[in-house]
């Protein structure tokens, strides 16, 4: 089932005149928690108090654009994170625009949750 983050009706066929708009597939109640999302988050985490740049965010982790925008994409629509687009003019600055990302209060205990979750597992395999 797919559900249409915009308000147009969804077409079987692409015409000209359809505009762009994102399709979701996931539901909105629990991000899927790959290496790359756990990657994100905790990053995010680490500087909780700091907004960082989808470009900052994406060279700390070594995540491509195609897999870190889909992820951060869906810590927002799940609560987890939250974004701003900076405010300065990009002619001014001579670069385009940046989206700021920073974790939601909601994110912190849930990512905390699930590193914990997935910690104990792990200490069966602890070989030190």
């Amino acid at each position: 089932m797919f559900s249409s983050v915009c308000a147009l009706p969804m077409l079987t066929y692409l015409t000209p005149a359809s505009s762009l708009c994102r399709l979701t597939t996931m539901g909105r109640a629990q991000p899927r928690l790959t290496a790359q999302t756990l990657k994100v988050l905790a990053l995010l985490m680490s500087r909780a108090n700091d907004e960082l740049s989808g470009a900052e965010i994406g060279r700390a982790t070594k995540l491509l654009s195609g897999t870190l925008y889909p992820i951060l994409l869906r810590l927002e629509e799940a609560g987890w994170a939250e974004s701003r687009w900076e405010v300065e003019n990009p002619h001014e600055l001579g670069r385009p625009r940046r989206r700021f990302y920073q974790i939601t209060g909601v994110g912190m205990r849930k990512a905390r949750l699930a590193f914990r979750e997935l910690a104990l597992p792990l200490k069966e395999f602890a070989w030190c």
